[in-house]
């Protein structure tokens, strides 16, 4: 009996893990690290920023094609972790949308992962009736979680990781977010020297 326990619970780890179709990502050396319970951590100097692992998935209002982080090389990028279920992010999308609009110019993307919505046309709902112009990944097991360190709190929704244009993890916030909040971080990070080409 314990034999078989042990098995089934290998078992469950590894369908956790599988790739396919679905939203997936792993490996790279961001390690998540809340000290002291904060919600808004900065990652400073650039050299002790953590790379995430890659994370890719459909996109929300088209299944058929892939998102990836590849598909915003040399960009800033805001990831935002949402749900339409969640009221938070129904009012933070606006503020987010915002920004967006603001900052787009300046060589800075942003990226929804929509998650924990089974049905998905609630969310296509949500960024339709709200006019997201940015695009979602669409992964209600929340597969793409596993690139932040395997620790990263998925109990928090809305949440937002902001990447710098290396793709290293320079900012999360583990709360709703205001406009005057998110658009400081995002110009500073816009404004760093660009990477050197290879």
């Amino acid at each position: 009996m314990k034999r078989l326990l042990v098995s089934l619970v290998a078992a469950s780890v590894l369908a956790g893990c599988s790739t396919g179709d679905d939203a997936v990502a792993q490996g790279g050396t961001f390690e998540f690290v809340a000290p002291g319970g904060k919600t808004d951590i900065f990652y400073d100097p650039p050299a002790s920023r953590g790379t995430p692992g890659p994370v890719s998935g459909p996109e929300l209002m088209d299944t058929s094609k892939t998102l990836s982080l590849k598909d915003f090389e040399g960009k800033v990028v805001v990831i935002n972790v949402w749900g339409q279920w969640c009221g938070p992010c129904r009012s933070e999308i606006t503020q987010l949308e915002q920004v967006y609009t603001q900052t787009r110019d300046l060589g800075v993307a942003f990226l929804g992962i929509d998650v924990r919505d089974n049905d998905i046309s609630a969310p296509r709902d949500f960024v339709v009736d709200r006019k997201v112009t940015f695009p979602s990944i669409y992964d209600p097991a929340m597969r793409t979680m596993i690139a932040f360190g395997g620790k990263y709190p998925a109990t928090v929704i809305p949440s937002t990781v902001v990447l710098d244009r290396q793709h290293r993890v320079a900012a999360v916030f583990l709360r709703e977010l205001l406009a005057e909040d998110l658009l400081p971080v995002v110009q500073r990070l816009a404004a760093e020297p660009k990477p050197a080409a290879p």
